[in-house]
């Protein structure tokens, strides 16, 4: 693996600093290889995680995954979800699928750089060298975040800039060597 945190700055690095989530998940390893599972031509399946609740004033919550390696200049979303009840710490294996069964009430799927409402896994070009994949959960101070599921992953991450008022993250590397 090489040094996750060495290459192009992740979005949040840019906002003003907030207490942090502790973020978990039976799926990834914080630093270490994205399972085939969240590969998009090998299983495209979102990962379990899990949050510690936010501080006083959590209203709800927000999950993004963002790789910033991708070669488009601008990065590119993989998964953005948001109203999220504050009474939830925990997305099971899968709830990122189109239908947003695994998903609780109220939560909404914005579109990802796919253009689906849903998780679409890694695929970085073949020999482009390593991605990280960056599972961000925001705490919000609002239970409605302001955009709808029609909304840009950018949209939404501006919103995330004024209204996060805590943030956690996992990251994990995949490296698509052409197989």
């Amino acid at each position: 693996m090489s040094d996750l945190r060495s290459r192009r700055p992740l979005p949040h690095e840019f906002h003003p600093p907030v207490p942090e989530l502790s973020v978990s998940s039976e799926d990834l390893t914080d630093g270490g290889a994205l399972p085939d599972a969240h590969v998009y031509a090998k299983g495209n399946s979102s990962p379990q995680l899990s949050w510690s609740a936010g501080p006083e004033g959590t209203r709800g919550y927000a999950v993004t995954c963002f790789d910033p390696d991708a070669p488009t200049g601008s990065g590119f979303w993989h998964w953005t979800v948001f109203d999220i009840p504050a009474d939830v710490t925990e997305l099971p294996a899968g709830a990122g699928t189109g239908d947003s069964e695994g998903l609780p009430a109220g939560a909404v799927q914005a579109r990802n750089d796919y253009g689906t409402r849903d998780f679409g896994g890694a695929a970085p070009p073949p020999g482009d060298g390593p991605h990280r994949y960056v599972f961000t959960v925001y705490a919000v101070d609002r239970e409605k975040l302001g955009p709808d599921a029609d909304a840009a992953p950018a949209l939404v991450g501006f919103h995330l800039r004024f209204h996060a008022i805590a943030r956690g993250q996992l990251m994990a590397e995949y490296e698509n060597v052409g197989e």
